[in-house]
């Protein structure tokens, strides 16, 4: 009942805070202007990011209250959401915000977790059932590796309209499960509420989109995502239940990977945008945007179908 409970709240403080919100961004020019590179062909508001946020946050400390895990979503939250907004600001008046101030932010925000004792500490063995303890640093590296690719990841992915939105509320709902299943159920009410401020986002980001969550939004709901993987699943994994989060995720690491190499391959810096992404090459097949994000929540929930059953059958 509570995790339907915070699944609705969380819904609908996102979805009653957008069009207030869409408004000022529009007053305010704070907009993102279509380019060469975008596929979008008039401005649409940028503030998103701010809703997501200001949901998560509130309906944590509703239902989880001033625990450790809510102080790393709030903390790493700001500085993605602070660094994001001035990224989107600069996009409104049509400039490249510098990158690497960017991943300098990036850093610190995936080093967060560790402060409050959230991380992969270590590796079950599968045979024996013993726990082995990771080093700190390697505890800390591992995480802070993890946390650092979700937050660019899900960025990499947003796109097209409404796609790291539902991506991400698939991968919640999964997380969720996955966190019921296990037992802990702050990390399955923090699921949740991912799941629901994702929810509401994504009813004003399905085409045609009347908002973006800019990378205030999709930077933090990538840090969100993986800060649940980290205080779920991969506590006390064995090697094969490490694939559990790592499914549940699937889209937007197999993107990531297949870009990567792609720049790699054509000699392009791995920072630069493009058109390489998964969206844009099945855009290019000439799907439509509509089409274009139904095939990859196809894939997502595939892939997160893929991760509860090796939960069930292994976990």
């Amino acid at each position: 009942m509570i995790y339907g409970l915070a699944v609705l709240i969380s819904f609908v403080i996102v979805f009653s805070s957008v069009p207030p919100l869409r408004k000022l961004a529009l007053r305010l020019g704070f907009v993102d202007r279509p380019n060469h590179r975008k596929i979008h062909r008039k401005p649409i508001p940028l503030m998103g990011g701010a809703a997501i946020f200001v949901g998560c946050v509130i309906a944590m400390f509703l239902f989880i209250g001033f625990a450790p895990l809510t102080w790393t979503i709030v903390t790493g939250g700001l500085v993605l959401v602070s660094i994001g907004l001035l990224d989107d600001a600069a996009k409104s008046k049509g400039k490249d915000f510098p990158v690497w101030p960017r991943v300098i932010l990036y850093i610190a925000a995936a080093s967060i977790p560790t402060l409050f004792h959230i991380n992969i500490a270590g590796i079950t063995n599968p045979f024996t059932g013993m726990f082995h303890l990771f080093p700190d640093w390697f505890a800390w590296l591992t995480t802070m590796l993890w946390v650092f690719a979700l937050i660019n990841m899900i960025n990499f992915i947003d796109g097209v309209d409404g796609l790291a939105s539902g991506v991400c509320m698939l991968s919640s709902l999964t997380l969720l499960t996955a966190a019921l299943i296990k037992g802990q159920p702050d990390t399955a009410i923090l699921a949740g509420i991912v799941a629901g401020v994702s929810l509401g986002f994504l009813v004003h980001n399905f085409y045609p989109a009347r908002i973006f969550m800019g990378d205030a939004g999709a930077t933090f709901l990538g840090y969100t995502l993986a800060v649940i993987a980290v205080d779920g699943t991969f506590k006390r994994a064995t090697l094969i239940t490490l694939l559990v989060p790592v499914l549940a995720l699937g889209l937007p690491i197999l993107d990531t990977a297949y870009v990567m190499l792609r720049r790699l391959i054509s000699g392009k810096g791995l920072h630069r945008a493009d058109k390489l992404h998964t969206h844009h090459v099945l855009m290019k097949w000439g799907l439509n945007q509509v089409q274009t994000v139904s095939f990859m929540y196809l894939i997502a929930a595939l892939f997160a179908l893929l991760s509860i059953i090796l939960l069930l059958v292994i976990g």
